[in-house]
């Protein structure tokens, strides 16, 4: 099976539960660090699917990386590679489709329970409600064509899907060790809590519990997401998912 292309664009926002989820059913992966001056593949015709992680950066910095990776996923919608994006990939996803990306009323930071919109539940194995963890300032309009998938109070647009590619105003993929790490180097913006902005002690508080029905949700979204892989017939040995 070719490898599953991981876009990571900062060393903190990495793909902790997905990269882990990969793993264990034996899905290859490549990690690449465009912002580091990675170079990046040419096509998308090499890999079963992208993956594009958060960033500090916004889609529309006039960054050369960005607008290769948008390349990348015009690429890959071509080819029939399934597309996953969380926040900032997210964001580029909506932007390669068409849609805007512009900043949030409100910043959005922290723990809120996500609203399932009824025609995307088969997406989240029927749930009305899915929990998630936000650290965005700006946000992506629904794509022509694309599905509205989760919606917010504070952000309406919370996540989408384009046939079989998935972009998220969110992260499912965070770690307790991932977290812990966000709040140590975002101390700034958690002393402006209010308006959209949990507390550290507000993030930290029961975060075990918290971690585990978010990967609980992430796994099934995942289960969804890779079924949409170009798999090889002798796949079929790992129907126990």
């Amino acid at each position: 099976m070719k490898p599953v292309a991981i876009f990571q664009h900062d060393r903190t926002q990495r793909p902790g539960y997905l990269l882990r989820f990969l793993e264990q059913r034996g899905i290859p992966s490549q990690l690449f660090f465009p912002a580091e001056g990675d170079r990046l593949p040419p096509g998308a015709a090499d890999f079963s699917g992208l993956v594009f992680l958060g960033s500090n950066a916004s889609v529309n910095d006039p960054l050369p990386w960005v607008e290769r990776e948008i390349g990348l996923m015009h690429d890959a919608i071509a080819l029939d590679r399934p597309i996953l994006g969380h926040c900032f990939g997210g964001q580029l996803l909506a932007r390669t489709l068409g849609a805007e990306v512009t900043r949030n009323a409100t910043p959005c930071i922290g723990w809120e329970t996500l609203r399932v919109t009824p025609g995307a539940r088969h997406w989240f194995g029927g749930a009305c409600e899915v929990p998630a963890f936000n650290w965005h300032y700006e946000t992506f309009g629904i794509p022509r064509g694309a599905q509205r998938t989760l919606f917010g109070t504070r952000c309406l647009n919370k996540g989408f899907a384009f046939g079989k590619h998935l972009g998220f105003q969110c992260h499912l993929e965070v770690t307790e060790e991932i977290v812990r790490e966000w709040c140590a180097s975002g101390q700034a913006e958690l002393e402006a809590a209010g308006g959209g902005i949990q507390t550290q002690d507000q993030i930290l508080a029961n975060l075990p519990e918290k971690l585990a029905r978010l990967h609980k949700t992430a796994h099934t979204v995942y289960v969804m997401w890779i079924s949409g892989l170009p798999w090889p017939k002798i796949a079929h040995v790992h129907g126990g998912w």
